[in-house]
């Protein structure tokens, strides 16, 4: 592996000079793109009308390790559970560039009306639901398979090598079970690796653009169940049980004041969200229990600290105050670090995604609360993550469909700059790392 002190230093020294890649790439990269472009398309609504919950992406994955092979890539299965890991290794010394996109679904029903909508039912926390592809993840595997084929048809020319990373359980593992990034570092995936790229299309941002931060680009989360423990009694009669109902409203309420009354907003954002509670079976039943799902966001160590202890403080005490006990589990099955882009790699690559979406396209945006357990992979070496736009020219600033959402919607003609995306961030960095 090379140091990583050195490569930084002369990505640094670099980044401002045109980048020239080998002859043949230059002159036939906008080709291979064109070639590979309904090929991508294919894979991606075959992905999107199969998806796969978090842990369970099992035929994901072997139609990504077949492709994978056919391609004369060193791969590995079963990495994390049921992550897949190709080697491209360069004809040239050089760094080893890890490449990364993720695999699962969603338990969400799709009701976007396409040729290749979604009606795969699975079973989540026990119970069957519906699976849909309502982030994009089918995108960015069908857009890295595009890029391992072209890479792998350039070996000759490579200084340096490409780990292609097809990670499973990015929307965190099913309670109980570990995954996605995390499990994938501690089984070695970024071993010898020197930098790391990653992408995700984004519903909000209008295709042919790219948008970037650097330093914290996504926040911390951590997810967190509360059970509420009270007496079961006629709905008739309440002052003869203790209402779980009652108390988890009364701590929906007291949650949001932490963030509006205990953190220092003027130095970084923070949420807490409560998404799930489950209680009761009749109209005329108080239940003896009730549990609450969540997700908490910072970017601030300390105030994820505080957040934390005041999380606590506020869920015992209320349900102390109506007579009600309260367990809690925090985090609970997700707990991601901030997404951190390396500002050195971040500058150094600058020119690249300028290069391939033109500079007026390329976008400097604030802070994100949402997610990314990327953010493993670039703890480990620096990193760098952006998003693509998947957003449709004629669909007004207003009019955007959010992630996570039955009508979640991407224009696939969004692809072919993650495509781009992934190939010449790859071969870029290569080139300066090797002082070309």
């Amino acid at each position: 592996m090379i140091s990583r002190f050195l490569l930084l230093l002369c990505l640094a020294m670099v980044a401002s000079v045109t980048v020239v890649l080998p002859a043949h790439s230059q002159a036939n990269l906008e080709t291979l793109f064109a070639e590979i472009e309904p090929d991508v398309i294919e894979w991606r609504r075959d992905f999107h009308q199969n998806p796969e919950l978090s842990n369970r992406e099992f035929r994901t994955a072997g139609i990504v390790a077949e492709h994978l092979r056919g391609l004369g890539l060193e791969v590995q299965t079963e990495v994390a559970h049921t992550g897949v890991v190709g080697i491209l290794r360069g004809a040239h010394p050089g760094p080893l560039v890890a490449l990364r996109a993720d695999m699962d679904a969603l338990p969400i029903k799709e009701r976007v009306d396409v040729p290749f909508k979604s009606e795969v039912v699975s079973v989540y926390r026990g119970e069957e639901v519906p699976v849909m592809h309502a982030c994009g993840h089918d995108t960015h595997v069908a857009m890295l398979m595009g890029a391992a084929e072209i890479l792998a048809g350039m070996q000759d020319e490579l200084h340096g090598s490409i780990k292609f990373v097809f990670q499973p359980a990015e929307e965190g593992p099913p309670p109980g079970e570990e995954g996605g990034a995390e499990l994938m570092v501690k089984e070695g995936v970024m071993d010898d690796v020197d930098a790391v790229f990653g992408l995700h299309i984004n519903a909000g941002t209008y295709v042919g653009q790219i948008s970037y931060r650097p330093r914290g680009m996504m926040a911390a989360v951590d997810d967190f169940r509360i059970v509420l423990n009270g007496k079961q009694a006629h709905g008739s009669a309440p002052w003869l049980g203790i209402d779980p109902i009652v108390t988890a409203a009364q701590v929906v309420n007291n949650l949001q004041t932490i963030v509006s009354r205990n953190l220092e907003l003027t130095e970084a954002a923070a949420v807490v969200t409560v998404g799930s509670i489950h209680g009761g079976v009749r109209s005329n039943i108080i239940p003896e229990d009730l549990e609450m799902l969540g997700t908490i966001r910072t970017f601030d160590v300390e105030m994820r600290e505080t957040l934390h202890r005041r999380f606590r403080e506020i869920v015992n005490h209320t349900a102390a105050s109506n007579g009600a006990t309260a367990d809690i589990q925090l985090p609970y099955s997700a707990h991601y670090p901030v997404t951190y882009n390396d500002p050195d790699l971040t500058a150094s690559m600058l020119p690249t995604l300028e290069r391939i979406a033109g500079t007026e396209n390329v976008k400097l945006i604030n802070a994100v609360t949402g997610a990314e357990d990327f953010s493993y992979f670039a703890r480990e070496v620096p990193g760098l993550y952006v998003f693509v736009g998947g957003k449709p020219h004629d669909l007004n600033p207003d009019e955007s469909v959010s992630h996570h959402t039955p009508d979640f919607y991407i224009d696939e003609d969004g692809m072919q700059l993650g495509l781009k995306a992934y190939v010449s961030l790859a071969l870029d960095y290569m080139a300066m790392a090797n002082g070309r």
